[in-house]
């Protein structure tokens, strides 16, 4: 199975949401890749303290002959196996996503679960990658709205993304991530995106200074600060997007 995670806006967490997800998975025995598919502003490398390594899906994609394997690091704290980006501009420079789409289709056969972390906003630079995907999560960002445009603003931006999935026939769910909101609030958009959208909200997560400590740490908070509330609320997401994704483990 490959997830591509998207989001409209930066800032809105979406590579904090497929760090902590995959670790979920990684944890559950899972065997999980994480590629950084945001091709020209990579930093999952980040997230994992694998910012500065020799290999990167950037390697990968500009020498058809590299080995993907070596451009691969299993996170030793948390079991995600992690394809991380390059920043370096000559690196950047030339890079085809149809190229990633084929990596994508290869590796699923070692990695029975990839997450893709898709370029901000429409990402027309690695769209090829959505045909060898099966699921998308959308990141929604609350944090910085107008108290009356939230449901406006998340309704317009869950329409968008979930335009692109359908397009390519994949199953649309939702993470809404750094809540401050009252529950009532989040219970209304909750309903807007379950009901009249007709996507499921697969996690609610809280604002949490945990977070960025995380990041700063290279260790996703699911691991790195389990009892945050920011981290119980990825297990649960994560327990909702496996379920959603496998079925009920009966």
């Amino acid at each position: 199975m490959a997830v591509v995670v998207v989001t409209g806006r930066g800032g809105a967490g979406k590579t904090t949401t497929t760090a902590n997800i995959s670790t979920y998975f990684a944890q559950e025995d899972y065997r999980v890749l994480a590629i950084d598919g945001d091709l020209y502003l990579p930093n999952l490398g980040l997230h994992f303290a694998l910012d500065n390594v020799k290999y990167t899906v950037h390697s990968v994609l500009k020498d058809p002959n590299m080995d993907p394997e070596w451009a691969i690091y299993r996170h030793k704290e948390t079991g995600v196996y992690v394809m991380p980006g390059s920043s370096r501009l000559e690196d950047v420079l030339g890079i085809s996503g149809q190229r990633l789409r084929d990596l994508v289709d290869n590796l699923r056969y070692k990695y029975p679960l990839i997450f893709v972390d898709s370029p901000t906003g429409v990402p027309f630079d690695t769209l090829p990658t959505f045909e060898a995907a099966n699921y998308q999560i959308i990141v929604v960002e609350i944090e910085r709205s107008p108290i009356y445009s939230f449901e406006t603003m998340v309704e317009n931006e869950v329409l968008k993304l979930k335009a692109l999935g359908d397009r390519y026939g994949l199953k649309v769910g939702v993470v809404i991530n750094k809540v401050r909101e009252a529950a009532d609030v989040i219970d209304k958009i909750v309903e807007v995106i379950e009901e009249e959208i007709g996507v499921p909200v697969l996690g609610v997560i809280p604002f949490d200074d945990s977070v960025p400590e995380s990041i700063n740490a290279g260790i996703p908070v699911l691991v790195y600060k389990p009892h945050s509330d920011a981290s119980l609320a990825f297990k649960e997401a994560g327990q909702i997007t496996e379920e959603w994704i496998f079925g009920s483990k009966g």
